[in-house]
């Protein structure tokens, strides 16, 4: 098979490598990639919004499938012209997307379905939600845009000086643009934030190992929220038991939801959970792989991701056997001095062979381009340093030896990733 990927960050360089590992992979495109994916796939200059390009792309590549991998393709309905052109897909369809695309209809599905999350409301006049939010008088308050925001469009606010602040930027500031039109206000629940990737056909929903995201930018949590900063699988407080609740409350009603309201969900679902004491509850749902979950996910994948690809695009998903490594795996996210807010590009980095890697781990490119042999950054996220072992503990010891051998210009990560799993921090 010719696989086209559409994206171009560290989620796509991790689901590259898992499908150059399968035999019956021929030939790798990417649109547009970046520096470290064009070491395993051919790419291509074509933004993975310009829907009309991509699909033009399609039609002169003529690959046996397009895997759609972020989100704003997938909700601007990017799969959708595909299938009409014919092309075997992997990615939901705008109507199922929606999930991702609007938090307000994915509230809306968790109040009609009985899927447990937190209580919330949602407001399209600034005034009314900060009336709302001094009527309610409860902190933290978590105040989101309804659309997409590159994984920052969430506010937890301390106070209600911070909260107004949060909604003026969102509605009136229009800071993350039209995605902050429409925002949510939701209680704030206290608990373990596990993630957990499902694959889906639309009918029968198979869970990935659980993971850790660590969404701050600094250590201990502090500092603003960020696409990401780093992640461990599998999360040591997601047990046998929880997952086995989780599938009865929230796996199988959401995707029985999604089939119920004509918007059958298909590809992978990104589920983002809070365990309390009540019990687990959704915080969100994502519409794709998630990054850098997919990062330490996939590398523990046993499975041909091509077999799951067909399964889902045959809607047989209930047929396969998925199997998991039983290691652990660790993700230290590499970042440009100032991500999430201002910071340069154009950095040269150093210790990468000519490969883009480093012994001893696996470096995932997510922001970066290659230049006359040189790798450059190019992004807010830089590189995703990757490691497995048969203990978390080798895991995260594996991919930080690896981290310090790379520097840049303003380079930074987190020294705690994986510390409260470590820890075992309890609900």
């Amino acid at each position: 098979m010719n696989i086209l990927i559409v994206g171009g960050g560290g989620r796509e360089h991790a689901i590259a490598r898992a499908l150059k590992k399968s035999p019956k992979v021929e030939k790798l495109y990417c649109a547009p990639g970046n520096g470290g994916i064009s070491k395993i796939a051919e790419c291509f200059p074509v933004k993975a919004t310009d829907i009309d390009g991509i699909v033009a792309l399609s039609e002169k590549l003529r690959p046996d499938c397009v895997f759609v991998a972020p989100d704003d393709p997938l909700v601007m309905g990017l799969v959708d012209k595909l299938n009409e052109k014919g092309f075997m897909t992997f990615g939901p369809r705008a109507n199922a997307a929606i999930l991702e695309g609007s938090k307000a209809f994915s509230k809306a599905l968790m109040k009609k379905y009985n899927i447990p999350t937190a209580a919330y409301e949602t407001f399209t006049d600034a005034e009314k939600a900060i009336a709302y939010i001094k009527e309610k008088n409860q902190y933290p308050t978590v105040i989101k845009c309804d659309g997409l925001a590159l994984g920052k469009g969430v506010i937890i606010a301390q106070n209600l000086a911070e909260a107004e602040n949060a909604v003026k930027s969102m509605m009136i500031d229009l800071k993350f643009g039209k995605s902050g039109s429409e925002i949510v206000i939701e209680e704030f629940m206290d608990g373990v934030e596990v993630t957990v990737l499902a694959f889906t056909d639309g009918k029968t929903v198979k869970p990935m190992v659980s993971s850790m995201d660590h969404k701050r930018a600094y250590d201990n949590d502090e500092g603003l929220n960020t696409g990401g900063m780093g992640t461990v699988a599998p999360n040591p407080l997601y047990t046998k038991e929880i997952a086995e609740e989780c599938m009865k409350t929230v796996f199988l009603p959401t995707v029985k939801a999604m089939q119920s309201e004509g918007r059958p969900f298909k590809g992978c679902l990104y589920f983002g959970l809070m365990l309390t004491k009540e019990g687990a509850k959704v915080v969100e749902y994502n519409c794709r792989f998630g990054d850098p979950e997919t990062q330490v996910v996939l590398p523990l994948l046993e499975t041909d991701l091509v077999d799951i690809i067909e399964a889902i695009w045959n809607e047989n998903l209930e047929n396969l056997d998925i199997r998991w490594s039983d290691k652990s795996c660790a993700c230290v996210v590499i970042a440009s001095g100032g991500y999430p807010e201002k910071y340069e590009t154009g950095k040269e980095i150093f210790g990468l062979d000519e490969n883009g890697q480093t012994g001893g781990a696996y470096v995932y490119h997510a922001g970066t381009k290659l230049e006359n042999g040189r790798f450059f950054t190019a992004g807010g996220r830089v590189l995703g340093v990757t490691a497995a072992g048969d203990s978390l503990k080798s895991a995260l010891d594996e991919a930080y030896s690896a981290a310090e051998k790379i520097s840049f210009e303003k380079a930074h990560y987190r020294k705690d990733i994986g510390r409260k799993a470590l820890n075992g921090n309890k609900i």
